[in-house]
């Protein structure tokens, strides 16, 4: 279990592009659950579709990547590097997320080698899938 703040320590999304609230099961490098609380605060409702807002996929995609960048943020040969998406995948949008809805954000690693790491992501509301595909991002030194 992570919370935001150990988070905040893996990855450098800050608010308001930091999607992921708390880790509620890690195997490193494997898999790992977390969760978004999505609320009517969140900034992107105000233009997405005021008078029906709905999380915009693209947000549920990048909590999606971040849930799979922090699985493998374990500071081996991916520590200090930033993940850099490389391609989305089959992914497929199912049902709607809305606020109050508790995203649970769901990455399996399928390949992290060479600086390439390719995962298998599932983002679901009570059970039901919002959406799905597979997502690969490649690790990138940066300089300040």
């Amino acid at each position: 279990m992570l919370s935001n703040v150990e988070i905040r320590k893996l990855i450098p999304h800050r608010f308001p592009f930091l999607l992921v609230d708390k880790v509620i099961e890690l195997e490193p490098n494997k898999r790992i659950v977390a969760i978004k609380n999505v609320t009517a605060n969140e900034p992107f409702f105000q233009g997405h579709f005021p008078e029906y807002p709905i999380m915009p996929g693209v947000l549920i995609v990048e909590a999606l990547a971040q849930t799979a960048g922090i699985c493998t943020a374990d500071g081996g040969d991916n520590g200090g590097k930033l993940g850099l998406f490389a391609s989305i995948d089959s992914m497929k949008f199912k049902n709607p997320v809305v606020p109050g809805d508790t995203l649970r954000l769901e990455a399996e690693i399928l390949m992290n080698k060479m600086g390439v790491v390719k995962a298998k992501v599932k983002a679901t509301v009570e059970g039901q899938v919002a959406a799905e595909g597979e997502i690969k991002f490649a690790m990138a030194k940066v300089s300040k």
